[in-house]
């Protein structure tokens, strides 16, 4: 699982049947020595490209996120899915101490 920032949402004007219910994310990833400077609903910036993430659980602009790629981001869906990242947690805060 990666941490990510939500910087905004994308709208789709036609939508693959089996994604009806969540929505579509763009999240900038956060980087270990971001963690604990990053704060809900001000923008984390990041040297890492931003991604497009499928969200079922509600996430909204400014919420830090848990989220998953690839083979695990398809895993809920019950047949082939076109989707490469997908939220998995909604996080209230974050605390992070390198070993």
């Amino acid at each position: 699982m990666r941490i990510g920032h939500v910087i905004g949402k994308v709208t789709f004007s036609i939508q693959e049947e089996a994604f009806r219910g969540g929505r579509w994310l763009v999240v900038n990833p956060v980087d270990t020595d971001q963690i604990n400077t990053c704060i809900k609903k001000q923008p984390t910036l990041t040297k890492n490209p931003s991604l497009v993430i499928y969200d079922n659980l509600g996430a909204g602009e400014g919420d830090i996120i848990g989220f998953v790629e690839g083979a695990e981001a398809t895993a809920q869906f019950d047949g082939p899915c076109p989707i490469d990242a997908m939220t998995l947690a909604i996080f209230d805060t974050l605390s992070y101490t390198p070993s």
